[in-house]
C-alpha cells in the first residue's frame, strides 16, 4: 500500500456544503448517516477535493441541476494516508485495492451486501492511517480525499477557511 502525508504546510481542498450541513463544515456526520465510497453508515467521514470543479462534480454527482450550496477551502494537514491518487496499479497495491471504485451504492443498496471500498476503508481505519486520497470518478482527473474523522489526533489538522465567520453557527436559518 503506497501511503504519503499531506504537508506539514497544509494542503488546500474544497468541498460543497449542503446548508443541512454548512454550520459544522468539518464534520463527517453526513457522509456517517448514509455512507459514502469509503465510510459505512455511522463511520464518519469528510470528503474533500483538490480543486473546486472536482468539488462541484462530486457534488452534483452526476445531476443536470446543482442543489444548493457553498463552496469552502480547507486547509488539510495529515500522517499518514493511503496514497490511491494514481489509481489502482497492480505493482504497488495487494490485490484487493483493485475494487476500491465498485458501484458500492449499488451493492450495499441494492444487492444489500458489503461494497469493497468499505472492507478497504475498514483496513486503513483500523490500522491508524487519517484518510484515503484517490481519484474522482465524477471528474476526470479530479482527485478526492475522505478524513476519517476518527483517527484523527493533535497533529492532524483540517481547518475550513472562514476568516470572516460567514458560515452559519446553527441550523435556524434552515427549516
Amino acid at each position: 500500500m503506497k501511503l504519503t502525508r499531506l504537508s506539514s504546510e497544509g494542503e488546500i481542498f474544497h468541498r460543497f456544503l449542503t446548508p443541512k450541513w454548512a454550520h459544522l463544515p468539518t464534520s463527517g456526520a453526513g457522509a456517517a448517516s448514509d455512507g459514502g465510497r469509503f465510510n459505512r453508515p455511522g463511520i464518519e467521514a469528510l470528503y474533500l477535493s483538490r480543486a473546486p470543479q472536482t468539488a462541484l462534480e462530486e457534488y452534483r454527482q452526476g445531476a443536470s441541476i446543482t442543489p444548493p450550496a457553498t463552496l469552502a477551502a480547507y486547509t488539510v494537514r495529515l500522517d499518514p494516508i493511503v496514497d490511491l491518487s494514481a489509481g489502482f496499479d497492480p505493482l504497488v497495491w495487494d490485490s484487493k485495492w483493485a475494487e476500491w471504485d465498485c458501484q458500492w451504492r449499488k451493492i450495499a443498496r441494492i444487492d444489500h451486501k458489503i461494497p469493497t471500498c468499505w472492507l478497504l476503508s475498514d483496513i486503513a481505519i483500523t490500522a491508524g492511517y487519517k484518510g484515503v486520497l484517490f481519484p474522482s470518478l465524477q471528474h476526470a482527473g479530479g482527485t478526492n480525499l475522505v478524513v476519517f474523522s476518527a483517527n484523527l489526533d493533535p497533529s492532524d489538522s483540517v481547518e475550513v477557511h472562514d476568516p470572516d465567520g460567514r458560515l452559519p453557527k446553527d441550523q435556524s436559518s434552515w427549516p
